[in-house]
């Protein structure tokens, strides 16, 4: 089984074997580069945050008490990092630097890389394009989810990464469902044709970039407008859209690659996860 490889991996890495460490962090980057970069949406602080979680992870895998956690352990390091991003953001925002630097990488961009990689349609497609409309806090919890859906986490190590219970954790997931469920309303609605004239009057003075404050506008005039409720009807739970999708993919000291955008690793400073 997967689970005993990677604990035997682990312990062997504990002790200082450079083969296992290798390959122990090696196999669980694509995890976490797909958990930090929907967690960023694509940032390009998002190799950065990796880079870092994987050289934490190297310091710290001596101290690692039990080996079968370890892949809960790498998470929550990944997680801790994204906040920690997360924190410096709103202290740079606080200062009042420059927020441009702050805006997602539209080549990284995870919903769009998503759609155009797996060649995503119908709902599948629209639950991609929603997860655009979750705020930071939304994003971290819909990126561990969207792995337990895949099948790569339990709920266990997303509680873990969550620090909080299972029944905090289940409200919390909960939550996050029911407002990616609401900005799927709001990609239907803005995509009807024809469209609905009260919301266009209610968007006209809207940039299009999707946010919380835009999503809980729409979502309230779909709730509210018969014209718009139809289309916005028969939705898929989102779980059962993400059932067969694979995470994106990238392995450590490989170079940039055409067809893979957001595979974008940096050799110089990423190739040996050693310390």
């Amino acid at each position: 089984m997967e689970t005993d490889r990677y604990r035997d991996l682990a312990v062997r890495a504990r002790t200082d074997d450079t083969t296992a460490r290798q390959e122990l962090l090696g196999e669980h980057l694509p995890l976490v580069y797909n958990i930090v970069g929907r967690a960023l949406n694509g940032h390009p602080d998002t190799d950065d945050v990796v880079q870092e979680t994987m050289l934490r992870a190297v310091d710290g895998l001596p101290a690692l008490r039990d080996p079968a956690a370890f892949r809960s352990w790498l998470v929550a390091i990944a997680m801790n990092q994204v906040r920690q991003r997360h924190r410096a953001q709103q202290a740079r925002q606080a200062d009042g630097l420059d927020e441009v630097r702050e805006l997602p990488d539209p080549a990284g961009d995870f919903a769009e890389l998503t759609i155009v990689r797996l060649g995503l349609s119908g709902q599948r497609r629209e639950v991609a394009e929603a997860t655009r409309w979750l705020d930071a806090a939304d994003r971290e919890v819909l990126a561990l989810w969207w792995q337990e859906a895949a099948g790569e986490l339990t709920r266990a190590e997303l509680a873990t990464a969550l620090e909080l219970s299972p029944q905090h954790t289940a409200v919390r997931v909960q939550r996050v469902k029911e407002r990616l469920d609401g900005a799927r309303t709001a990609v239907r609605a803005l995509a009807a044709q024809p469209g609905c004239p009260a919301l266009a009057e209610l968007t006209a003075g809207w940039d299009g970039t999707p946010v919380p404050l835009w999503r809980k506008r729409i979502t309230r005039h779909v709730r509210d407008c018969a014209d718009c409720q139809e289309p916005a009807r028969g939705l898929v739970p989102a779980e059962g859209c993400w059932r067969g999708w694979r995470c994106c993919r990238c392995r450590a000291g490989s170079r940039p690659c055409r067809r893979r955008p957001r595979c974008r690793t940096r050799p110089a400073r990423r190739t040996r996860l050693t310390r």
